[in-house]
């Protein structure tokens, strides 16, 4: 196992604080793998095995433990009474009614509580009101590009810049190539890029989302009518879109649905972790705009399973990668709105603030003076990047605006 040690390094800073500890995230990020990861790194520091319970609610096994009341039982009956135990449940809306077990073991005396879902839905009803200020959260995301090069070279060091790496430049790029194509979920890493195998298993993750996460959630009975959703908005990832387009774009096929059916359907598919939306921000009004906002899909080998990429989808793609890199080093990302100019990504994280252009290749002059204008109408000094695939110049600086190889800025944490 690969230690994603951001995630790890998290849950150890957070060890036997009186809070709960959620880890949410789309089906097979590796939440459960961080469990395991941890609870060895707690037998390395002298934690018997008596004081681990570790459940998985998604195993067959545990299906007695799908009562919340049986749950509690089952966990309670195993507390150390003299010492901490931890407290391991993994996929925890399995259970009907979990927040009342929290809760109850939250108050316990030595209970360290550690909980992972699959819905962000868990997290915007009875949890939070139950547990309001008492619990911590962080959203695990598939494999950076750093922690996938990991994957193919465990020796390789985290934090390296690509000129460190035991990879030449050329088998950078074919990686790169490789991790845009097939995605970055962990297992998939691990498939030598066979291509059959790497599609049943995306195939299988993704009907997984659809059906359990999204569907049986929410109610949903005619799937194809989501999956028309699902595939409109994996085929126009980094555009702006509204309800209303999607429901327009339907309507016009011959099916019938409604803006507000399109509304909940998107809200599901949220909630899953199988699309983030990005809303717009009003660079001059200083204000978040809701409408036409963005929408970037937590995996590009999805994408590429649902929407099978041409040369043109390049420049999304990336963006799409840069967005959820943006997001694992814990920055909150609008896109940037100055008149009728756009920034692909304002990314907040504290007080500091830094502009973002992502593009294929600025070797056109005129593509480069695009993408190089909204980001010179922005009226302040935070920094501003422009990241590119290109070989020729991947470095440079134009009036404090330094252009980046992409590849480059994504191992290297600049």
């Amino acid at each position: 196992m690969i230690k994603r040690k951001e995630y790890l390094d998290w849950l150890i800073r957070w060890r036997q604080r009186q809070l709960v500890k959620v880890i949410t995230g789309v089906r097979r990020c590796g939440k459960s793998t961080l469990f395991s990861l941890y609870i060895e790194y707690l037998k390395e520091t002298g934690v018997t095995g008596d004081q681990i319970i570790s459940i998985n609610l998604e195993d067959v096994d545990n299906e007695r433990l799908l009562d919340y009341r049986s749950l509690h039982t089952y966990v309670n009956d195993r507390l150390c009474r003299d010492k901490f135990t931890y407290v391991f449940i993994d996929e925890v809306q399995q259970c009907p009614q979990f927040e009342k077990a929290i809760d109850s073991l939250f108050i316990k005396e030595n209970v360290d509580v550690y909980i992972t879902g699959s819905n962000a839905y868990m997290l915007s009803g009875d949890l939070a009101t139950l547990l309001s200020g008492r619990y911590v959260e962080i959203s695990m995301l598939p494999l950076s590009f750093a922690e996938y090069l990991l994957f193919l070279d465990p020796e390789m060091q985290q934090g390296q810049s690509d000129s460190d790496t035991s990879f030449g430049a050329r088998d950078l790029k074919e990686h790169f190539s490789d991790y845009m194509r097939l995605g970055s979920f962990p297992y998939v890493a691990t498939l030598q890029d066979d291509k059959t195998m790497i599609n049943d298993y995306l195939d299988g993750i993704y009907n997984t989302i659809l059906i359990k996460d999204v569907a049986k959630r929410e109610g949903i009975t005619d799937v194809s009518l989501l999956e028309n959703i699902v595939k409109f908005l994996g085929g126009c990832i980094g555009s702006p879109i509204s309800a209303k387009k999607i429901s327009d774009t339907i309507n016009s096929s011959g099916r019938r649905i409604s803006v507000n059916t399109v509304d909940r359907y998107l809200r599901a598919l949220t909630d899953s972790f199988l699309f983030y939306k990005v809303d717009r921000f009003d660079i001059k009004g200083r204000q978040t705009l809701k409408t036409l906002g963005k929408y970037y899909i937590v995996d590009t080998g999805l994408r590429e399973l649902l929407v099978r990429s041409s040369s043109a989808d390049i420049g999304h793609v990336l963006e799409n990668i840069v967005y959820l890199e943006l997001l694992r080093r814990g920055y909150k990302v609008n896109v940037g709105k100055l008149a009728e100019k756009e920034v692909d990504f304002i990314a907040r994280r504290a007080d500091e603030v830094c502009y973002f252009q992502v593009s294929a290749s600025t070797l056109d002059e005129s593509t480069l003076r695009r993408e190089l204008e909204p980001l010179q109408r922005i009226p302040d000094n935070h920094p501003k990047l422009l990241l590119t695939l290109d070989d020729i110049m991947p470095n440079a600086n134009y009036d404090g605006i330094r252009k980046q190889s992409v590849i480059s800025w994504l191992i290297g944490k600049a």
